[in-house]
């Protein structure tokens, strides 16, 4: 009986052990994938015309983006995953900002275009 106390005492122990390593060891694994993530989405943000219609929100993701590189070589991998992900959203939000005014130019354009035609219509019908 003692024996198997025994046995369940280390065989719980160790799987405790098992945990805290592995727990411990994701938070200094390099946060490469997130600052990969974070770098396309913040040339997609590019992409989409943000320099133009959302120059703050795509430098604002740029300075993070370049912070969580500098967290990465100091290998301070929590900070540089928070910084990554915090230059994600700004990107995604400057993409946002960028498409929305890109759409709303089309739609002024569009109906600047329905505008001339009414007026021709109009200048036909009274000849």
């Amino acid at each position: 009986m003692k024996k198997n106390t025994l046995r369940l005492a280390l065989a719980t122990s160790y799987c405790v052990g098992f945990a805290l390593m592995a727990g411990c060891s994701s938070m200094k694994t390099p946060a490469t994938a997130d600052v990969a993530v974070s770098k396309e989405a913040v040339s997609n943000a590019a992409d989409a015309g943000a320099a133009q219609y959302a120059p703050m929100e795509l430098k604002s993701a740029q300075d993070k983006l370049a912070a969580a590189n500098k967290a990465m070589a100091a290998k301070d991998y929590p900070l540089a995953r928070d910084l990554a992900t915090q230059a994600q959203a700004d990107a995604k939000l400057a993409q946002s900002k960028a498409n929305s005014a890109k759409a709303t130019a089309a739609a002024d354009a569009v109906q600047d275009d329905i505008r001339v035609l009414r007026e021709e219509l109009d200048r036909a019908s009274k000849q």
